[in-house]
């Protein structure tokens, strides 16, 4: 079946490393996918008694999303992108977070191959983009560089 656009819904760590990779139709909403995107993590966290934090966008307000979040094992974090930036303007030592997830996706576009999508195939456009997830975490773990 081809596909005329595709969407990545990518979970990352801290780092921005791709932690969980789901491909879609571009039609589809962030939030009916992020039970399949928990579900497809392939890393557990370390300690498996806490619960691990999720940091995501206004997309993934309401109580449907928090109630997956919670099933799912995490503690969610839901803020608008206004939110952190008044934050920031009253404590300058605070980080934001949403920013980690547009770098990874900015390094999934730069295999010009996953940009525009030629493979008529879903498999083959997802093992690509897997490739590319994994090359991406490679490249974090040799280099040791924790942005960029």
């Amino acid at each position: 079946e081809e596909k005329k656009g595709t969407k990545r819904h990518i979970l990352v760590d801290e780092r921005g490393v791709p932690l969980s990779v789901v491909v879609t139709g571009a039609n589809r909403h962030d939030a009916s996918q992020l039970a399949a995107v928990l579900a497809a993590k392939v890393v557990e966290p370390i300690m498996e008694s806490e619960l691990e934090n999720l940091c995501a966008d206004a997309g993934y307000a309401g109580e449907a999303p928090r109630r997956t979040m919670t099933d799912a094992g995490y503690k969610p974090h839901v803020r608008p992108r206004g939110e952190e930036r008044q934050e920031k303007e009253l404590n300058p030592l605070f980080r934001a977070r949403r920013w980690v997830v547009e770098a990874c996706h900015s390094w999934f576009n730069r295999f010009r191959k996953l940009t525009i999508r030629y493979e008529k195939l879903d498999s083959t456009h997802l093992a690509l983009t897997h490739l590319a997830a994994a090359i991406i975490a490679l490249r974090k773990v040799r280099t040791k560089i924790i942005y960029g």
